[in-house]
């Protein structure tokens, strides 16, 4: 039986969720059940295959180099991506993959016997998972060289060295001179193929050039050094020489001067046969991590974590409300060649009370989670007009899923962003631009794993663990997170984006964020989890807030996170001025008007204010809602023409003669009424502008409730 139908029928076996997850680690997502053959079929699959191998912890991608190794050494090397033999034809022994990895060591070799049972769990190792180990052709390939044994002496020395090199190593290891190059090289062989002989030679070496190399073979056989230069990559004599001087190290120098360290052909790295690495550890092994990194031991309180992210929670959901109203009310402009202007991100950052680097990543996170798109605005060919139309105006609007968004308790609404910064690329690098591109596939591997790590500091313990971290994470997703020096800009940057989420506070997991990495380590889809999340959040926060506090400096205070209704209230007919553990709304002429603008009345407001306050409304506040109620309206904006009508004749004249007005064209052709030479928009504007209160009136007389048109885009 092929190793397709085997391991198809090892999926059907499995629950339909297990296949969902499974499925859902090869980097493709259904909502039918997912079909055991097709799925077999996906797994081995040469790219399917690296995917899955990012979601290795660092002992699991030890065992498939382990494997790799051992069947490149008993089968022959395998090149190229596309093969037509069955992956069985390269299997290698259970027990030679657990010799490999643990040698005697009985814990080692449980631990070893462990991982291998995880592999075949997670479809690596394939069925039927009895002595011999399987895995997918494309796993040879990519681990083959990456075992850290090194190569055998023979193929290194024929492979970068030229004859005059292979002499000097003979001399250095006290052969007389040969004949020939080959003669040289068999001596060489000889001694480092013959463990005693090597450790013959190492007793005899300085303690530190032991030393570094028992390091050396046991991260990996491989190291950087200057000890050799010569041509690389396209050269037409890829030749390597030993570096005049040496490489200013002298144990290197050393171990490279007897073959003991030799060229592993990438440029200043140097390489420890697997010889030499067999009669330093007795026998081959390969190194072995079945344990992550502990955290330190001493590590200071995280202070004040709770009242962090409960500060960080409220800020981002304010913030991100803010965000969202500015592109439902005045939409933001999309570049022809993708993303926001930054003139447009900055004019929402300061409507937000945010940086702008904050506000692209609410923007880019809005943006995935289907919350806004893009809408292009649809261009009317001008009648008789038969000419190229110009390209329409392409904006971010809300979706209809915001109106539902805004109808949620405060902290649900924070979980799709969450969730989406939880399982999304993040944008492009460094340019300033919402909305562009991700360009970094590991960002999601490196988040869970930063997770994990954070997770095993003790409870209450945080601070700076960033070397911790960075070890951490990688043991987690060795293939995910970045190598040096880019991991701790990785990791800071995802700390900071965890922060204003919430989901890490002071240098540890808040409660969102434990829940966030359980429902990662289960692979659930997202569908059942925003109960959970919404849950861990709503005890992070006190409870909403459905009064405010009203002052007499005209402003109304709400401490902790308000209600949609009460928000809704206070931002039609106030400003929000600040933000943080209180939010500060502020009353002033202008907002109480564009309260009356959109169909209150003085006396409505009054009523529904004071329903929400918590003591009765100051003075101040009444004084003002009345005195604008008083004027508003007294002149209307007729719609034909249009024109200015009042029955006070004296607010007629005035603003006739008002200079501010002088580019609407008034002019008075009755004693109630002015005819203007713009248009109604117009003229309500500068009306308004000039201090004045007008409202709109259509052609029976009746006032226009003045409410913006809700427009919404179809998500993406």
């Amino acid at each position: 039986m092929s190793t397709e139908r085997r391991l198809a029928t090892w999926l059907q076996s499995k629950s339909a969720d297990e296949r969902r997850v499974l499925l859902e680690r090869t980097g493709f997502v259904s909502e039918e059940g997912v079909n055991p053959r097709a799925l077999a079929r996906l797994l081995l699959q040469y790219h399917v295959t690296l995917t899955m191998i990012g979601e290795c912890t660092l002992p699991q991608s030890q065992a498939l180099s382990a494997v790799a190794w051992l069947a490149a050494r008993r089968h022959g090397g395998l090149t190229g991506y596309w093969h037509t033999m069955d992956p069985s034809t390269r299997a290698v022994p259970r027990t030679d993959v657990i010799d490999l990895l643990a040698g005697t060591d009985q814990g080692l070799r449980a631990d070893a016997k462990a991982t291998l049972d995880d592999l075949s769990e997670m479809a690596l190792v394939l069925p039927p998972h009895g002595k011999q180990v399987v895995v997918a052709l494309g796993l040879h390939v990519a681990l083959a060289d990456s075992a850290g044994l090194g190569r055998p002496a023979a193929e290194l020395l024929t492979a970068h060295f030229n004859a005059p090199e292979v002499h000097r190593i003979a001399a250095e290891l006290g052969f007389p001179k040969a004949g020939t190059r080959e003669g040289a090289q068999r001596n060489v062989l000889d001694m480092l193929s013959d463990p005693d002989r090597v450790r013959a030679l190492l007793t005899g070496a300085p303690a530190s050039v032991r030393d570094h190399l028992d390091t050396v073979i046991r991260h990996g056989s491989r190291v950087l050094s200057h000890v050799y230069e010569g041509a690389y990559d396209y050269s037409p004599n890829p030749k390597i020489r030993f570096r005049e001087g040496g490489s200013g190290d002298q144990d290197t120098d050393w171990l490279a001067r007897r073959g003991l360290l030799l060229p592993s052909g990438a440029e200043d790295v140097a390489e420890v046969p697997i010889e030499v690495a067999t009669a330093v550890l007795g026998e081959p092994r390969m190194p072995f991590t079945p344990r992550p990194p502990q955290p330190p031991a001493d590590l200071p309180p995280a202070p004040q974590a709770d009242g962090s992210a409960q500060a960080a929670i409220t800020a981002a959901i304010s913030q991100i409300e803010r965000l969202l109203a500015v592109c439902a009310e005045q939409p933001l402009a999309l570049r022809k060649s993708g993303g926001i202007a930054v003139r447009d991100t900055r004019r929402a950052a300061k409507a937000a009370g945010t940086s702008e680097e904050t506000a692209r990543f609410w923007l880019d996170l809005a943006a995935q989670a289907q919350l806004l798109a893009p809408h292009a605005e649809p261009v009317e060919r001008p009648k008789g007009y038969r000419g190229r139309l110009p390209d329409p105006v392409v904006t971010l609007l809300p979706t209809g899923a915001y109106d539902t968004w805004l109808g949620r308790a405060p902290a649900e609404r924070l979980v799709p962003f969450i969730t989406t910064w939880a399982g999304v690329l993040p944008p492009g690098g460094q340019w300033p631009v919402a909305l562009t591109a991700p360009d970094d596939p590991y960002a999601v591997g490196a988040r869970y794993a930063l997770f994990e790590a954070l997770a095993a500091l003790p409870p209450g313990k945080g601070g700076d663990t960033l070397p911790y971290l960075l070890a951490c994470a990688t043991w987690h997703r060795p293939h995910q997170v970045a190598g040096p020096p880019d991991t701790a800009d990785q990791l800071t940057a995802i700390l900071r984006e965890a922060e204003l989420l919430g989901t890490v506070a002071t240098g540890t997991l808040t409660d969102a964020g434990r829940t966030v990495l359980d429902l990662l380590r289960s692979g659930q889809a997202w569908t059942p989890v925003e109960e959970r999340l919404a849950s861990a959040l709503t005890g992070m926060l006190p409870a909403p807030q459905a009064t405010a506090v009203f002052q007499a400096d005209l402003t109304a205070v709400v401490r902790g996170i308000p209600t949609g209704e009460l928000a809704a209230l206070l931002d039609e007919s106030a400003d929000r001025e600040s933000e943080g553990h209180a939010v500060v709304w502020r009353f002033s002429a202008a907002t109480v008007r564009r309260a009356l603008d959109a169909g209150h009345d003085a006396d409505e407001l009054l009523t529904r204010l004071a329903a929400v306050t918590t003591a009765p409304l100051p003075q101040p506040l009444e004084y003002l809602i009345k005195d604008v109620g008083r004027t508003h309206g007294r002149m209307r904006v007729v719609r034909s023409g249009c024109c200015v009508r009042s029955d006070d004749e004296t607010l007629i004249d005035e603003l006739a003669r008002t200079r501010a007005l002088a580019k609407l064209g008034l002019h008075k052709i009755a004693p109630t009424v002015l005819i203007s030479s713009v248009g109604e928009r117009e003229t309500l504007a500068g009306l308004r502008s000039a201090g004045y209160t007008p409202v709109l009136e259509d052609e029976t007389g009746a006032a226009v409730i003045e409410r913006p048109s809700q427009r919404r885009a179809a998500p993406s």
